[in-house]
């Protein structure tokens, strides 16, 4: 008797208390919706019709997890739970609970299952808390029906929760509350007489309401908590209303806390959110995102660390500053510290973010990446260390010292052999890195130009299979001539005599790898470049380098087979379409009739329009027998100059059946044309080597391409081609001569405009 009357008292203790506690609890707790449709927002996953809300409806809820910020309902959706369910409901705190709890959760979930036949619903606030082996226990238990998981949690269950765990359960993410959501939280509560202030006279101004819920940032515990200090702790005037005006509301939300967890999603959220407006130049969303941090209490180092990298990353050669300004600040703040160092922060910061942009420092990892997969290629033997094998295997022979050259530097082999023509360093065309673009691009242009030039400056090396000789000597060849800068100084001179405007449309006759065509973009921004290319390889070479420029500023290419120029040259381009300036380099050497050439590009000149060609002139270039005078008896002399005499005024070879006076004169005559010649010869440095001059006594398949060996066999006999052969290999044999070039530029007007 006297037990049954304990339990009876303490029966009505336990229900006093319940009763006080809900009276006294704070009112973001009280006013926790108790149904579905008393929940406010989220009508993403609750919505009528919607799966959670069915399956919470009839009671046929699976395993879930509830992802999203403090304050968007994930504990209150638990509760809703709970209150509906006909299931048992056990709820732990994953901060407060370890394994025995879980233990002791189960073994209640199993009695429960073979003593009622009832399932239970296990909810776990703050999920990602437990460590793996906590999770693990779990595991079994889920995934054998003895317990029905609800997870609650602020962090990405994707990355903070037992991927197990996770696919054997739905992921509903909460998003923060609207401004409305938060408005009818707020005036639930005034309303609410059981739960709220609806026993009280409240009045809260428009203003007033609005800060709270502005100032809320999504969280319905931050606005009603707000709302019960501004109730509280307001008095109520002479007619007993408690008003709210916004300097209370202020008052009593002074300052909200920021969601940003160090080791979580807001933290990876918000630097990335820091950096892409910091690569976007967008200053004020980064001075946001980097003010949001601070404010949370992120370490400032951190922020500095990522700016240093963002300063090569992404801004890189096209401001070589930003990354100084950064080192700078960082160290400033060093010796400076909180709070003054903030202004450092913000410095760097804003230094960053209207800086000029380009990632082209990424060209590292694309060089990287070929390392990886190429198959290891030898260093080419000139750019070997001299100082140990020089003398024994001739390692670093050949090698061009930049610095002994106009504008300290030549065309040269850097690369492997298999790698070259191969671009990994792509430079934009922003700030500082603009003027880096035009230089590197001109030295890369005039590299591949002189790499696969045939050197028609004579007739020794006009032939395709010139391409036959090995990239390495022919690079080791080229290079002793400084074509490099031979061909830089045409294109420049070219360019000069061209007197380009921004607005010009510019025709290419012969555009190969692009030598003169993108010189002539960078003169035309308002203007259009055409590019005629006489073999495919040609097309695609420049059609590749034509894909770094935007498509609008990208050459209009033409296929134009070398058979069919000049006269198909127009077939895809518009009829009605005059070019302000004509160029080419190299372009009527092949031609046999060039006044028809001439005369047929003419026609497609604007009436104040410029033709600017730049030839080589084999017939006046070098001559063998001029490098052996006075070296072999005159007996051989002679003939190697009858020799070259035949080579060189064959009249049926359009390669030389010409000098810069006939094609003066024959241009002239080609109808209303004003041509002026501009010429000039160039001695430059050049190796001789065996196997170049092996090549020059090949003969051709090809009667309309002779060589020195074919001229030899047509007019002398074998004994005399060897003799011949193996006495320029004992005089010239690695001997370093001066090799002459005759260059002539063409300038053509018509005449009727000047």
């Amino acid at each position: 008797m006297v037990k049954n009357s304990f339990s009876q008292n303490s029966d009505l203790f336990d229900q006093h208390r319940t009763e006080l506690l809900k009276k006294t609890a704070p009112l973001a707790d009280r006013m926790r919706p108790r149904t579905l449709d008393e929940y406010i927002g989220q009508q993403h996953i609750i919505g009528e019709g919607r799966l959670l809300r069915r399956a919470i409806q009839i009671d046929q809820l699976s395993s879930v997890i509830f992802f999203g910020p403090p304050g968007t309902g994930k504990t209150t959706l638990a509760r809703i739970i709970a209150n509906t369910t006909k299931a048992q409901f056990l709820s732990i705190n994953a901060v407060l609970a370890g394994v025995k709890e879980i233990r002791e959760s189960i073994d209640t979930a199993q009695k429960t299952l073979s003593l009622y036949s009832r399932k239970t619903i296990l909810f776990i606030d703050e999920v990602h808390r437990f460590n793996k082996a906590q999770q693990d226990a779990l595991l079994p238990h889920v995934e054998n029906g003895i317990i029905i998981l609800i997870g609650a949690t602020t962090e990405n269950p994707y990355f903070e929760v037992n991927k197990a765990l996770v696919s054997r359960s739905r992921i509903f993410q909460l998003t923060q509350l609207t401004n409305d959501d938060l408005k009818a939280v707020a005036l639930m509560a005034i309303k609410d007489r059981e739960r709220g202030y609806g026993n009280k006279n409240i009045s809260i101004d428009d203003d007033a309401l609005a800060h709270l819920v502005k100032v809320s940032n999504g969280d319905a515990r931050g606005v009603l908590n707000a709302l019960e200090l501004a109730i509280e702790t307001t008095k109520p005037d002479s007619n007993g209303i408690i008003t709210i005006t916004r300097s209370i509301a202020e008052e009593s939300i002074q300052q909200r806390a920021i969601l940003y967890d160090k080791d979580g999603d807001a933290h990876y959220d918000t630097i990335s959110a820091f950096i892409k407006s910091v690569r976007g130049s967008d200053p004020d969303a980064a001075l946001y995102w980097m003010s949001k941090m601070i404010y949370a209490g992120e370490d400032p180092r951190f922020i500095f660390r990522r700016m240093l990298i963002l300063a090569c990353e992404d801004i890189g050669l096209a401001d070589p500053h930003a990354l100084s300004v950064v080192v700078s600040a960082s160290q400033a703040f060093d010796y400076v510290g909180l709070p003054e160092g903030r202004y450092h922060l913000a410095h760097a910061c804003l230094y960053l973010a209207t800086a000029p942009k380009s990632n082209s420092s990424m060209a590292f990892f694309d060089a990287l990446n070929t390392v990886s997969q190429e198959a290891t290629d030898d260093v080419p033997n000139h750019l070997r260390d001299s100082n140990r094998d020089k003398d024994g295997f001739g390692h670093g022979a050949g090698y061009l010292y930049p610095h002994a050259y106009r504008d300290h530097w030549i065309a040269q082999q850097y690369l492997p052999s298999s790698l070259q023509g191969k671009l990994f360093y792509q430079p934009s065309d922003q700030g500082y890195e603009h003027e880096i673009a035009d230089r590197v691009n001109r030295h890369r242009e005039a590299q591949l130009e002189a790499m696969v030039d045939n050197d028609t400056s004579s007739p020794l090396m006009i032939d395709t299979a010139c391409k036959s000789a090995s990239t390495q000597s022919g690079w080791y060849e080229r290079s002793l001539g400084s074509r490099g800068h031979e061909i830089d100084t045409i294109r420049k001179q070219i360019m000069t005599l061209a007197e380009i405007k921004k607005t010009d449309l510019i025709l290419d006759l012969n555009t190969r790898t692009g030598l003169l065509t993108f010189e002539a973009l960078r003169h035309v921004p308002q203007g259009g470049v055409w590019a005629a290319a006489h073999d495919k390889n040609a097309y695609d070479t420049v059609k590749k380098a034509s894909e770094r420029l935007d498509l609008l500023l990208r050459p209009q290419l033409i296929l134009c087979p070398e058979e069919h120029f000049p006269f198909e040259l127009y077939n895809d381009c518009n009829p009605n379409l005059k070019f302000n300036v004509i160029i080419g380099r190299n372009v009527l050497q092949k031609l046999a009739d060039k006044k028809e050439a001439v005369t047929l590009i003419a026609q497609r000149l604007d009436n104040d329009g410029r033709i600017i060609l730049a030839e080589s002139v084999p017939s006046q270039g070098q001559r063998i027998s001029e490098l052996l005078s006075g070296t072999i008896d005159t007996e051989s002399l002679a003939q190697l100059e009858t020799i070259e005499n035949l080579l060189y005024n064959a009249d049926d070879n359009p390669l030389v059946n010409w000098t810069v006076a006939s094609i003066t004169s024959l241009l002239q005559s080609a109808g209303d044309l004003e041509v002026r010649t501009f010429s000039h010869e160039e001695l430059s440095e050049r190796t001789m080597r065996p196997d170049e001059i092996d090549f020059w006594f090949r003969t051709s398949e090809d009667s309309k391409k002779l060589s020195l060996g074919d001229t030899i066999s047509k007019y002398y006999n074998l004994e005399t081609r060897n003799r011949m052969q193996q006495l320029i290999h004992k005089k010239l044999d690695f001997t370093v001569q001066k090799w002459k070039m005759v260059n002539v530029i063409i300038r053509v007007v018509k005449a009727n405009t000047r």
